[in-house]
């Protein structure tokens, strides 16, 4: 009896809206093109046990841009090199996310503090030009940032004054020529949408990451909290819904695509495992 409430409790879920995807063999569903139960695993060095998030040039997957919760470096390499390069651009801090847009590195710390240099000096053992932006952004915390279409888009985890139960908040920013940022808009996802296509009456969403799909022009949003990657369209209208293995993704905190439509995650490590970056590959 109690086998058969739990699969009507799973059909009720792909009635009220999840999609229940592909089936990809791993008790979890993945979003149309991948398969979120079999990545390809590259296990951090040391330095990036912390690593939270990711980015790439233009798509081009062969080099990856990494930071880590607490040391103020920018982390460069090729996915499966054993060597990794890097360069200071501040201070020890609690940052969270990394894009590049228009040859500038753009850091974020949680506090939605935002560090940016010419992409150009990372060669060096200290990066000269930091330019560095407080305040622009409303009081909470931030993990996700992504660039795309020459802006910047950030999304809150924990905003001050925002029910999350409701709503989740995004603010999209301007990168001058000179590298300076100036918020221009807002964008918000209705979490009461995303409860109603997991079963739930509540449910506080709260992302770590974010990235656009080059190829269907759709937003990942993934939540670390929440353990689930949430798809909208590029207006943010909640699509579908993916609960994903904690076994798999053991802290998720990164996100990005190449142009080739391939996903990676990055996860935090922990005393027992190394940090890593999961490739998903992109299949028609």
């Amino acid at each position: 009896m109690k086998k058969l409430s739990t699969i009507l409790s799973l059909l009720l879920i792909c009635i009220a809206g999840t999609s229940c995807g592909q089936s990809t063999g791993g008790g979890f569903s993945s979003p149309q093109g991948y398969d979120l139960n079999h990545p390809v695993k590259y296990d951090m060095p040391v330095e990036l046990l912390e690593i939270s998030g990711i980015a790439f040039v233009n798509g081009d997957a062969s080099t990856i841009y990494a930071e880590q919760d607490e040391d103020g470096k920018l982390f460069y390499f090729k996915l499966g090199d054993k060597q990794i390069n890097s360069t200071r651009f501040g201070k020890h801090g609690d940052y969270e996310d990394v894009a590049i847009l228009n040859n500038y590195a753009i850091l974020m710390r949680s506090d939605a503090s935002f560090y940016t240099f010419p992409l150009s000096g990372i060669k060096n053992k200290e990066v000269a030009g930091v330019q560095d932006f407080k305040k622009i952004l409303p009081t909470g915390e931030y993990e996700g940032m992504h660039a795309d279409g020459g802006k910047l888009y950030v999304i809150c985890k924990i905003g001050q004054g925002v029910d999350h139960n409701k709503e989740c908040r995004g603010y999209i920013l301007n990168l001058a020529a000179n590298g300076a940022l100036n918020q221009t808009g807002t964008f918000t996802i209705d979490v009461k949408k995303i409860a109603g296509m997991v079963g739930k009456k509540k449910l506080k969403f709260h992302p770590s990451a974010l990235a656009k799909n080059p190829l269907t022009k759709q937003w990942f949003i993934l939540s670390s909290v929440n353990k689930m990657v949430v798809v909208t369209d590029g207006n943010w209208n909640v699509q579908q819904v993916y609960p994903i293995d904690p076994k798999i993704f053991l802290q998720p905190e990164g996100m990005a695509f190449d142009r080739q439509g391939n996903l990676y995650i990055s996860n935090e490590g922990s005393t027992t495992q190394p940090g890593n970056v999961l490739l998903f590959k992109y299949k028609r």
